[in-house]
């Protein structure tokens, strides 16, 4: 059996979203702040978060993060009610928000929660604008890829 180590990604990344690239062909990405509570970012400095499953939803002018799971933790959430999949509002600018908002409903782009980090001791969230991929432009990518690995292993001897 191969020791195969698994590769953390650097910095103060909380959870990140490997299927989000592999589905989508990003575009462009924002980074946008969370509203959260306490137990929810206690969670988070525990590390108990996931943004596989979830998306962005724009409503009334408004950006929500929908379907992250934030675990919450016995010790932390004791005296209140906590909702794991509650759908949190994101903290973006009208600017940013417009721009969105015409990419969404005129270009037919799709918003994808990308990572979930740390940033000066805040909450942010990466958003990629993205277009789906087709069953034959992910066979394209992981042909490419493989390619990629190949010449590395051969430049490499």
């Amino acid at each position: 059996m191969g020791n195969k180590k698994i590769k953390k990604p650097a910095g103060n990344v909380i959870a990140l979203n490997r299927k989000a690239r592999h589905d989508y062909f990003i575009e462009d990405t924002f980074e946008a702040g969370l509203a959260l509570e306490g137990w929810e970012v206690k969670s988070m400095r525990e590390g108990k978060a996931q943004i596989t499953e979830s998306y962005v939803n724009l409503h009334k002018g408004e950006a929500w993060l929908v379907g992250a799971h934030f675990s919450p933790l016995n010790t932390a959430s004791t005296h209140i009610k906590t909702d794991p999949t509650r759908s949190r509002k994101l903290l973006l600018n009208r600017y940013e928000l417009d721009r969105l908002t015409g990419a969404v409903e005129r270009k037919g782009f799709a918003l994808i929660a990308l990572n979930l980090h740390w940033h000066k001791g805040r909450a942010k969230l990466d958003i990629g604008l993205g277009k789906g991929k087709k069953q034959h432009d992910k066979r394209a990518d992981k042909k490419d890829q493989d390619w990629q690995r190949q010449k590395a292993r051969i430049l490499k001897k």
